[in-house]
């Protein structure tokens, strides 16, 4: 089974770059300063216009510049979470020591999950024809909408050719779906290389359907709190280079963390309420898969987003499988906002970084555990720990849950 001494380590997957762009710091190193620090990235929309709303507020990106990432593809022919995504899998080239040239020399995959594609350019186009009829379409923007354009970009801009493509929309769990994706392909030996995780860009689409629903909170997203109000939406891109431990090794690569497995499932029970039994289940199955014990997991990172329901619902499944004392249990969405499908991507970034540099993340907004919830969150200050096992919680619309564990390569098990 994968994850244990003694196993031939071609048959182990390990993140070896890691490429991040969100609103408390693009690039490794900042997503790093800024989880080690809590940032916060809520502030005022500016992406679009926010009149009527009682408050906006949102985890927006505003110092993104495409151009110094883009060089083969221009800028103007990607929407924006293209844009993230293509400069997120140049970041995790980079950040892996992987040359562009021996990835095109490898079959390789590129695998990205998405909850909105390109749902901006959507909004824009809706507005166009709204004020001056279908005949304004701007034909450029057309082109840009589909979302398989989030995976094909990036095969675009390195140039690959022997490379499966694949764009996940199992909503607000594809990052993690993409990354389990990614994990079967490089263990099977399908390929040697896979570029695999998330994206999505703010829109007005999402945040309106979130608002509607009374689900978006005033100024901060507070996950596990009392007081807790609802989600910021966010956006961004999280990318993960993958290969196998032995490739790493050949090649004298960086490990951040091993892949030890992960689960998936859709229990369909609600469209939008989470179900505390399926959860629990998923849970139970990574563990399973990755072949740990509940006892052997050091942090949870939680999906949640901070509204009444996902919180306990969440935390009633952590306690069915943990027990009365689980591990502490953070949210990186107090400082990033709901990204979407790039959200768990980029929590398995953190996580993965968290397993590399000893540290908890912290969960921020935090000033009053819910007495439902029960947990360890990890107020506000991140907690220096040594760190074997992690586990990454995705939890999305229709019951679709991802449950992703990720452990030190170097410790036995």
């Amino acid at each position: 089974m994968n994850g244990f001494g003694g196993v031939d380590p071609a048959g182990r997957v390990v993140i070896t770059g890691i490429g991040v762009v969100t609103s408390i710091g693009t690039g490794v190193d900042e997503f790093r300063a800024g989880l080690r620090e809590g940032r916060s990235g809520a502030k005022p929309i500016t992406a679009f216009d926010t009149t009527g709303f009682a408050h906006a507020n949102a985890c927006e990106i505003t110092d993104f510049e495409p151009g110094r990432w883009l060089r083969t593809v221009p800028a103007g022919s990607l929407g924006r979470a293209s844009q993230f995504s293509v400069a997120a899998a140049v970041m995790a080239l980079r950040d892996g020591g992987l040359a562009e040239e021996r990835l095109r020399s490898a079959p390789s995959l590129v695998s990205v999950g998405t909850t909105d594609g390109e749902s901006r350019d959507l909004d824009h186009l809706v507005a166009v024809e709204v004020e001056h009829g279908p005949e304004a379409f701007d034909p450029a923007v057309v082109a840009r909408v589909p979302a398989s354009r989030l995976s094909t970009a990036i095969v675009s801009e390195l140039g690959l050719s022997d490379v499966e493509v694949v764009t996940i929309p199992t909503a607000c769990a594809a990052g993690n779906y993409a990354i389990g994706y990614g994990f079967d392909a490089i263990r099977s030996g399908d390929v040697e290389f896979a570029l695999v995780g998330g994206a999505d860009a703010l829109c007005r689409k999402t945040f309106t359907g979130f608002y509607r629903l009374g689900t978006i909170a005033p100024e901060a997203c507070q996950p596990f709190d009392r007081n807790r109000k609802g989600i910021l939406t966010g956006e961004g891109a999280g990318i993960l280079l993958l290969e196998s431990l032995a490739s790493a090794r050949e090649r004298g690569a960086r490990v951040y963390a091993e892949i030890l497995g992960y689960a998936l499932n859709c229990d369909a029970h609600h469209p939008v309420a989470p179900d505390r039994a399926s959860i629990a289940r998923c849970m139970a199955l990574a563990h399973e898969r990755a072949g740990v014990k509940p006892s052997e997991i050091d942090f949870i990172s939680a999906h949640g987003t901070g509204t009444k329901a996902n919180d306990v619902t969440e935390a009633a499944a952590i306690h069915e499988v943990f027990g009365s004392r689980p591990p502490s249990t953070i949210s990186i969405k107090a400082m990033i906002g709901h990204t979407m499908g790039a959200a768990s991507a980029l929590a398995s970034a953190a996580c993965a970084l968290a397993i590399a540099e000893g540290f908890i993340p912290p969960t921020i907004n935090h000033f009053d555990t819910d007495p439902e919830c029960g947990l360890d969150c990890v107020p506000n200050h991140a907690r220096e720990a040594k760190l074997r096992v992690v586990q990454n919680n995705a939890l999305a619309f229709g019951g679709n849950n991802a449950v992703l564990i990720l452990g030190d390569c170097e410790q036995p098990r």
